[in-house]
């Protein structure tokens, strides 16, 4: 059985304006599935640098297909062996 959870995640946050990331870790947190799937929220508060390069040889090691239909939003990264 596959349960889709992200719509649950939509309507658990429809209409809240997100004034700060407590309140979307509440929203969140509290959304759950008529099957009992609950969520466990994890907030990542990591400062991550900005302007870094990646490695001269990435693209080779890992090429991004990107997707038929919505090619600048869906894609993937596809690691070689």
């Amino acid at each position: 059985m596959k349960i889709v959870f992200f719509p649950h995640v939509t309507r658990a946050c429809e209409g809240v304006v997100f004034d700060s990331v407590e309140t979307v870790k509440t929203l969140i947190s509290r959304t759950s599935t008529s099957k009992g799937l609950t969520t466990i929220v994890h907030i990542l508060d990591k400062i991550y640098e900005t302007g870094r390069k990646y490695a001269a040889d990435f693209k080779e090691i890992m090429p991004i297909v990107f997707d038929t239909h919505l090619p600048k939003w869906n894609y993937r990264a596809i690691p070689q062996e």
